[in-house]
């Protein structure tokens, strides 16, 4: 029978130096030379069948130890390595392999100083942040990723581009589509650029959303997007091509550091472009008056989803024709911040959307309801919220539905303007962040604050998990 060969050579040297013995007195155990044993602690050779069931005999050792690879210790180091920080530092895993089975020890100190860095890192932000709402600015260097710099870019500036909202008024107006939009649109796709739109199964494309094929001049939308999607991945193709120079000047205002977040950018604004080609400002801005900003009502007159109207009600800054200032995140039910924007920029500072007890997060609870709520911050200043959760693409037999909330908000102030402020409610008391929030007795408290010091005292327990002065 052919011997399988296992190289542990790290893993025997620590048994040994466990027992604190020599070479010399481990191999005359083992029944093998000295030498030949500080070949299989160099890896250079390998643990036969033999050897182990010594091993084990004389040592008591597990086998599973001397036969298992670097598990935990490795996925640990991966998590480190993978930082924006230390991107491209390794070539492949055969390094972290080599650092997890020789020194396990050095591995979980490197993974406990980079725990500790990335818990500073975000101490020093929420600190940043407090600084910036009483009006000092921080600059903090931090690695970022591509993405991380385009949605900071977009959620600081108004979430309102004139330059393709004239554009995609004036294609709207020339194309003249009546009540099929999604039909006058590929039919421009077919006339203008000899582009055909065809809808794949599942089995054909299962894990995109939508395909170009220069090659055969056809798109391809997959069959697992609700119609309203389907209409928008047909419109930002649309978009991308007939509002290709107003994206383009407005995409060189952000002066993005790498192409990669120009690319991210330059698809942020295809899909802003799509909304505004779906629905004309002139025509919903009049339409959301009249109705009160009631989101279902504008999806169903201008055929979108509910999540494609509140986004469009957070674009409404045109002068001389503004809308209500909204603002607008999307979760998903681990609590990921997907999206944030807003008609004045996201409100961070006096907002912030990070309080466990905003009604996003019980949207998760009852699918497609809305949930309304009148919320208070720790300075006085009040908001309205409306929360609906929002079904992703169609899911499999065995899968799991892809399941996010939406919450739009503006100042209270504007509720009155809104079908949504009608029956006035008492506030919820919620914070920016529960490391920036000073609420004492606050049960959905998930952390202390970064202003104060913890209070523990064995005489007394507050409410909260975290008690302090």
């Amino acid at each position: 029978m052919a011997e399988n060969k296992i190289f542990a050579g790290p893993r025997v040297r620590r048994i040994r130096n466990g027992l604190q013995l020599t070479q010399t007195a481990m191999a005359e155990a083992l029944g093998i030379s000295p030498s030949y044993l500080n070949l299989i602690e160099r890896n250079q050779r390998p643990l036969t069948v033999q050897l182990l069931l010594k091993l084990s005999s004389v040592y008591k050792v597990d086998l599973d130890e001397l036969q298992g690879k670097a598990g935990g210790g490795l996925g640990q180091l991966r998590e480190v390595f993978a930082d924006p920080l230390l991107a491209g530092e390794l070539p492949g895993d055969q390094e972290l392999i080599e650092v997890a089975e020789a020194a396990p020890n050095v591995s979980g100190g490197i993974v406990k100083l980079y725990r500790a860095y990335r818990e500073q890192a975000s101490r020093l932000k929420d600190l940043a942040d407090l600084l910036a709402g009483q009006g000092h600015m921080a600059a903090l260097s931090d690695a970022r990723l591509p993405i991380d710099e385009v949605r900071e870019a977009f959620e600081a500036r108004p979430n309102h581009f004139a330059r393709i909202e004239e554009a995609m008024e004036a294609f709207h107006a020339h194309l003249s589509p009546g009540d099929d939009l999604a039909g006058a649109l590929k039919s421009w796709l077919k006339k203008e650029h000899g582009l055909v739109v065809r809808t794949l199964p599942v089995h054909a494309m299962p894990n995109l959303r939508r395909r170009f094929d220069r090659h055969s001049m056809r798109l391809f939308i997959s069959e697992r997007l609700s119609p309203f999607d389907q209409t928008r991945e047909i419109a930002m193709e649309v978009a991308s091509i007939a509002g290709h120079e107003a994206i383009a000047a407005e995409l060189e205002h952000f002066r993005f550091s790498t192409a990669e977040a120009r690319r991210i950018g330059r698809f942020e604004l295809a899909r802003y472009a799509a909304h505004a080609l779906l629905m004309p400002y002139a025509a919903f801005h009049a339409a959301a008056q009249r109705a009160k900003y009631d989101v279902d009502v504008l999806s169903a007159r201008f055929q979108v989803s509910f999540e494609q109207a509140a986004n469009r009600l957070t674009m409404l800054q045109r002068p001389r024709a503004v809308g209500i200032p909204f603002f607008l995140m999307e979760i998903d039910n681990a609590g990921h911040r997907l999206r944030r924007a807003g008609a004045q920029g996201f409100p961070h500072t006096r907002f912030g959307g990070s309080c466990p007890k905003l009604n996003i997060h019980a949207a998760f609870a009852v699918p497609g309801q809305i949930l309304v709520d009148h919320v208070e911050m720790p300075d006085g200043s009040e908001f309205l919220v409306i929360a609906r959760a929002l079904d992703g693409p169609q899911a499999g037999f065995q899968e799991r539905v892809r399941r996010t909330a939406l919450l739009i908000g503006c100042e209270a102030g504007f509720a009155g303007d809104t079908v949504y402020g009608a029956a006035r409610m008492a506030a919820v008391p919620v914070g920016p962040a529960c490391r920036l929030c000073e609420r004492q007795g606050c049960l959905a408290r998930a952390e202390p604050p970064v202003t104060r010091p913890l209070g523990l005292d064995e005489m007394v327990t507050g409410l909260s998990v975290f008690d302090f002065q």
